[in-house]
């Protein structure tokens, strides 16, 4: 695997739970790790407030939109922003926020997807990862 640089950022969603047993309430860690960033930041959802149904509209829609498509958690902590980019990539931002009332920060990264099978993957991915609660 080649090396990804010092500017490689990788981000971890881990350890969904439902902290009030079958209530519809869903909360995971989202890290942001990197050579110049170490943050962390609990989402809470209320049953994954549609990211893996948004994921999978961009999908479907391989072939592009127009302008930005936007989704956001429950209480704004996590938020992505999706375009489609020439030749056939989708390029999207995760924003990482603190938690209310205090929001003193907010960070950024970029990724870039293949429209289509690459971006139905991730779908995919996060479905299984929101529908995996730890007890």
């Amino acid at each position: 695997m080649e090396d990804p640089g010092p500017r490689a950022v990788y981000l971890l969603f881990s350890e969904p739970t439902r902290p009030f047993g079958d209530d519809p309430t869903l909360d995971f860690l989202v890290k942001a790790r990197g050579q110049w960033v170490a943050i962390e930041t609990l989402v809470r959802t209320w049953d994954g407030d549609g990211l893996d149904t948004f994921l999978s509209s961009l999908a479907e829609d391989f072939r592009g939109w127009e302008g930005s498509r936007a989704w956001r958690s429950l209480e704004r902590d996590l938020t992505l922003s999706a375009e489609h980019r020439p030749g056939g990539y989708v390029q999207v931002t995760w924003g990482i926020h603190d938690r209310p009332p205090s929001e003193e920060w907010h960070f950024e990264t970029t990724t870039v997807h293949a429209a289509g099978e690459e971006m139905r993957n991730l779908a995919a991915e996060f479905r299984t990862f929101l529908t995996s609660t730890v007890e």
